[in-house]
Parts: C-alpha cells; sequence; structure tokens
C-alpha cells in the first residue's frame, strides 16, 4: 500500500490474520523494542515523529489495526471489529515477530488494544507509554461522540462526510492548529465511505452499558491493572482533552502510583501534534533510565 509515501516515507511490512492483510512499519534494530499502537481515527503516521527520533537506538514498530491505515478495510461482515479481534491482531503479530522487551507506546484506543495485548504476553513487556487514553469502561460519553452512535445517521456522518476524523484534525488540538501536511496525512487512508468502516467501528464499540460485548473485556482489564504497577510507566496527557479527560490520567495514576506523569496544560487530544516537542523529550528522558 502507498497511502501517503510522501508524508510517511517508510515501507510496509505485511502480516496474515483473521483473513485479511495487516501491515505495520519495521524501522531501526535493537533488542529492546517500541510497540507503537494508534486509536481512532489515525493510524501509524500519527508515530512518525517517534520513528524518526528513536528508530537509530531501538526497533520502533507501529501498528496500522484492520480497516485502518495502509491495512486491509474488510466489511463489518467479514470481520468484527472489536477490541476482542484487535487485540487478538496485535497478540499474533507480537508473536509472529517474537517480540521481546517491549515498551508499550499507546494512544486513545490503542491503549486498550496494547495494554489487552501486553497482558497476554507479560513476560515480553519491560516498560509502558501511554498517551491520552483509557483501559477502562468508558466513565462518561461526550455528547460529541454520542451523536456520532446515532443509527443510519451517525454512520452516514462518519462514514459518509468522514465527520469523525475531520472533526478530529481540529478538534483533537488545543494549542496549534494542525499543519496541512499532518491533515493530509492522517486524513489520507480515510477517503471513501468503505476505507471508513473502521472509524465508525471503533465509535460503535465503546460500551456504555454492561450489556454490550466490549464491556466485559474492559472491566477486566481494568482490574487487571494493577498488576502492572512494577512495570516502568510514563504517562503524558494533553490536560485540553475533551475526551480521554484528566479523570482517565488519574485512574491510571491511582492504578500506578509510582508512574511518571507529564501533564500539558494546554495541549489537546492529539498531543503528539499538539505538543510534540514536551512530548518526543518526556519519552526521551523516560528511555534513558536504567
Amino acid at each position: 500500500m502507498t497511502v501517503a509515501p510522501d508524508l510517511l516515507p517508510y515501507t510496509s511490512h505485511e502480516f496474515s490474520t483473521s483473513g485479511h492483510t495487516l501491515r505495520y512499519l519495521d524501522e531501526g534494530s535493537g533488542p529492546e523494542v517500541l510497540l507503537c499502537v494508534h486509536g481512532n481515527p489515525t493510524w501509524s503516521f500519527y508515530y512518525r515523529k517517534v520513528i524518526e527520533q528513536f528508530s537509530p537506538q531501538y526497533r520502533v514498530i507501529a501498528v496500522d489495526h484492520l480497516g485502518c491505515g495502509r491495512s486491509d478495510k474488510p466489511s463489518q461482515a467479514d470481520f468484527p471489529y472489536t477490541l476482542k479481534s484487535h487485540r487478538e491482531n496485535l497478540v499474533a503479530l507480537i508473536d509472529a515477530l517474537d517480540l521481546d522487551r517491549i515498551t508499550l507506546i499507546a494512544h486513545d484506543w490503542g491503549g486498550a488494544i496494547g495494554l489487552s495485548s501486553m497482558l497476554e504476553r507479560v513476560e515480553k513487556l519491560q516498560r509502558i507509554v501511554l498517551l491520552n487514553t483509557g483501559a477502562f469502561p468508558p466513565p462518561y460519553l461526550p455528547k460529541r461522540i454520542m451523536a456520532c452512535r446515532i443509527p443510519v445517521l451517525g454512520s452516514l456522518a462518519v462514514r459518509g462526510l468522514n465527520a469523525f476524523a475531520r472533526a478530529a484534525i481540529s478538534m483533537a488540538m488545543s494549542r496549534n492548529k494542525m499543519s496541512p501536511e499532518a491533515t493530509r496525512g492522517l486524513l489520507a487512508p480515510y477517503d471513501t465511505w468503505k476505507n471508513r468502516v473502521a472509524i465508525d467501528a471503533f465509535v460503535r464499540d465503546i460500551p456504555m452499558s454492561p450489556q454490550h460485548p466490549t464491556y466485559e473485556p474492559l472491566a477486566q482489564l481494568q482490574e487487571k491493572l494493577p498488576s502492572l504497577a512494577n512495570h516502568p510507566s510514563l504517562l503524558v496527557w494533553g490536560m485540553q482533552d475533551w475526551c480521554f479527560r484528566p479523570e482517565c490520567l488519574r485512574r491510571f495514576q491511582a492504578a500506578w502510583p509510582n508512574a511518571v506523569s507529564l501533564e500539558i496544560p494546554d495541549a489537546g487530544h492529539y498531543v503528539l501534534e499538539d505538543a510534540p516537542e514536551e512530548t518526543l523529550n518526556a519519552i526521551a528522558d523516560f528511555l534513558s533510565r536504567p
């Protein structure tokens, strides 16, 4: 796949899973792995600055979940697009690549996907870096996201008008206006109704009641978070995020009392875009610690 090759000049590797092709970036080398897991509506492009800065010293892997980025985008009839299915794909990739000494770097839905995957392979996990994310049943649902879940109309907006991804370009930023290049890169894979299938599915996979199939996996993940407290952890938070608000950060801090935290008061949800220097410097400092 050649989505945004001028803005993300890395070759995607292919991995067959769930009957489809998942693509991922694999740059750099070394005994330590930075495993970058994106959320919705982004893709591996979100981690381009991480790859640029850290691939000279680390092996940096950035996945594109099925339905996202350069990966296949099967219909919902051909792939379930649930937390459980994304977790199974990531665990399969970790096993296939025989990854070890992993530092998980996760954002948005990537937190739940990445952490639940690493709990399946906890012996391979070395450190954790979280950027504006969650790993528990959501305590609230912002009205802007709730509107995208309205039957029929929500899908028409998300898949027909690309309303969710386009809105995120501005609503997920607080300090800065996103550059035209970053805007083009983030939107590039999501150019048709068919190619926006995962964006819509991620929104609908947010469980707002215990009856939702993804509620229990998130509840189990929340219950297991304290078991990761001894792993060195860094929590970088754009405090102007209206979705993964500061109370999400507080939940992680309660589960991991020894975690290092960086609160960026004027940054939004896309913290790597809104405050790249502070975020990358914090990650570099964290990785350099013995």
